[in-house]
């Protein structure tokens, strides 16, 4: 091989086997496609083939020359033409490609016909880079088109397809996690006794005990006295019976006393806000005895109406308490 490239020959050493080489264009567009032609003479019936696609896959589509800068498509197109005298010449279409710019020389091909070869001459060609900028508009090429026969997996991003074992991994991770920590609650939550609110009746007793401790009326403070047990009353009418007495006058509150299961101990409340109207707004200054009276009937209708257990509840509460 080495020979035969320093020999430089356009001929073969027998005198039956010669080729030449040439190209449409020494100048080339980056990108751009020209062809590269080899004229190949011999003798009839001689099976002959060129060395640079010998060993090269079909379907790879190229054979690269140039250190990989040049490019030369296997879709080639050969034809025969008669010289007459037993001579032939094969005619080779080769097309050419490059995507790096700069200036190249082809090396020689062989052509190989049994015991003899031939050696073309070398070319030497340059490729011209695109000058374009982003903002220019791209003419005379073609835009990606998407592959024929496209199946769903063909959407689906590379990362994904390529660590499908790790995302599956993941995944199994998760519902492990998951049925853990639902399994977890069930075992372990039930046996931590959640916090349990205070009864509004609880809390109503004990801001009543509260407000009686700070002897308001006692100190002359009336106005003060009585807002606070109405409110004490509202919050309480609220929490327990679901009467939005916050936003309630007194007759409204009333009303919706005698509406209801109530009625029976209207008394009560009907008192804590007659004393309670008159103290606020007609700046009235009740009588002891109707300071205490509306506190005790604050008291009575709190302790009346809280809510009698069923007996058989507690043994149900017993026997899952000693279950647990």
């Amino acid at each position: 091989m080495i020979a035969i490239l320093l020999l430089g020959s356009f001929k073969s050493f027998g005198a039956n086997l010669s080729m030449s080489a040439r190209l449409d264009s020494v100048n080339l567009l980056m990108g751009n496609v020209t062809t590269l032609h080899l004229e190949v003479v011999e003798d009839k019936g001689t099976n002959g083939r060129l060395s640079i696609f010998q060993e090269i896959d079909r379907a790879r589509g190229y054979a690269t020359v140039c250190g990989d800068s040049v490019e030369l498509r296997t879709n080639y197109s050969v034809d025969t033409t008669e010289l007459g005298s037993g001579k032939i010449q094969l005619n080779y279409a080769i097309p050419m490609q490059s995507f790096d710019s700069g200036t190249y020389t082809l090396p020689k091909f062989i052509y190989l016909a049994g015991k003899d070869s031939a050696v073309s001459n070398s070319l030497t060609f340059n490729v011209y880079p695109v000058n374009v900028t982003a903002e220019d508009p791209i003419a005379g090429f073609a835009n990606v088109v998407e592959p024929d026969g496209k199946r769903f997996y063909d959407w689906i991003p590379d990362w994904l397809l390529d660590f499908w074992w790790l995302w599956l991994i993941i995944f199994l991770a998760v519902c492990v996690f998951l049925y853990g920590t639902k399994n977890f609650k069930k075992k372990v939550i039930p046996f931590i006794a959640p916090k349990e609110l205070p009864k509004p009746w609880d809390v109503a007793l004990g801001s009543l005990q509260r407000l009686k401790n700070r002897k308001l009326w006692e100190q002359g403070l009336e106005k003060d006295y009585f807002t606070e047990l109405t409110d004490i009353l509202r919050v309480y009418l609220f929490e327990r019976f679901g009467i939005n007495a916050m936003e309630m006058t007194s007759r409204q509150i009333m009303d919706k006393i005698y509406e209801s299961d109530l009625r029976d101990k209207r008394d009560y409340v009907k008192q804590i806000l007659n004393v309670a109207d008159f103290v606020k707004f007609a700046k009235v200054r009740p009588l002891p005895a109707d300071s205490i009276a509306a506190y005790d009937n604050a008291v009575k209708f709190v302790e009346e109406t809280i809510p009698v257990q069923n007996p058989q509840d507690n043994e149900t509460e017993k026997r899952e308490g000693g279950d647990a």
